[in-house]
């Protein structure tokens, strides 16, 4: 872990190398070695402006996205295991672009998605809540269960989607093949979210101590989860919108950069916001440049699950 002093050094310096890796993964790719100031209307300056710097932002903000949802989300639930679906926003997502694709031909998907998302964060909430409390015990238990019921929806759907099937399953493994310059200006949402949690990184901090705790030093709990809860399946929402479902991104990058900076949420969030981004970024440009552009969210698995039982090991000393 880094000293104090030396925190925001650490965020400058991933900020510098984000913004190098943005050229160097705009540049690569499977047609050849594109130079980022290439101009004019050729055909190196179209498959430039039109399909690699569309993605490559594209990739940075839905990373960003899901890496500072589950920082927040994990503050919140005193769960190192929570990350962004783990209240049912990708099963939303997914239904809501099953139907989408199902009946109105992939028409809006990414609204039907984020609609999705945003209606099973609402009803998770509705059922968790009691006498005017969320416990986040009940929360979380309630999120895995309407995670349950829509995963079994979802499964109805892509039983009798006939010859969808093709279309929703890609959808599901999550990819970024479809993302324009339309798709980053839905993606900069994020921005507002990440800055919103920023602001709340020291509330995140007390909660993450014990709601008893923190209600003793004078943090409104039900409005501060309510709040978090809102901006982080708000940023969840418009990624999952944008790529479909990417897992790992949003659980084990807050373990790492914690690891660097320690929990405090004001260096953590930021610091994880331009990780994610890379790790999502790195791993699309691998995809497309190397293995036949197959779903980024099959490497973020493939990567993820092994390097995050690394984690837990070396967390518990098994």
């Amino acid at each position: 872990m880094i000293v104090p002093s030396n925190r925001w050094l650490f965020v400058i310096a991933l900020a510098l190398v984000a913004g190098a890796s943005a050229i160097i993964c705009a540049s690569a790719g499977s047609s050849g070695l594109t130079l980022p100031w290439a101009s004019g209307e050729g055909t190196a300056s179209l498959i430039l402006n039109q399909i690699r710097f569309p993605r490559v932002c594209a990739a940075l903000l839905v990373g960003a996205g899901l890496a500072v949802a589950g920082s927040s989300l994990q503050g919140l639930f005193r769960n190192p295991l929570a990350d962004p679906y783990v209240i049912g926003t990708s099963s939303g997502a997914a239904v809501g672009a099953a139907v989408s694709i199902l009946f109105f031909h992939g028409f809006l998907l990414p609204v039907s998605a984020f609609t999705g998302a945003c209606a099973a964060i609402i009803t998770v909430y509705f059922i968790a809540k009691r006498s005017g409390r969320v416990p986040v015990e009940t929360l979380l238990l309630t999120g895995v269960a309407v995670s349950f019921f829509l995963s079994a929806m979802l499964s109805f759907l892509i039983y009798r989607s006939g010859e969808n099937m093709h279309q929703i399953m890609f959808w599901l493994m999550g990819g970024l093949w479809n993302a324009d310059w339309s798709s980053v200006t839905i993606g900069l949402l994020v921005i507002p979210g990440i800055l919103l949690l920023i602001l709340a990184a020291r509330e995140i901090d007390i909660l993450s101590l014990g709601e008893e705790e923190a209600a003793t030093l004078g943090v409104n709990t039900e409005k501060v989860k309510i709040a978090l809860l809102a901006v982080s399946a708000f940023v969840t929402a418009i990624a999952v919108a944008i790529a479909g479902s990417i897992g790992f991104i949003g659980l084990i990058t807050p373990h790492i950069i914690r690891s660097v900076t320690g929990p405090q949420h004001r260096y953590l969030i930021p610091a994880a916001a331009i990780a994610g981004g890379l790790i999502l970024l790195w791993a699309d440009t691998l995809t497309r440049t190397f293995l036949n552009d197959i779903p980024v969210g099959i490497i973020t698995a493939f990567f993820g699950a092994p390097f995050f039982l690394y984690l837990i090991r070396r967390r518990t000393g098994v």
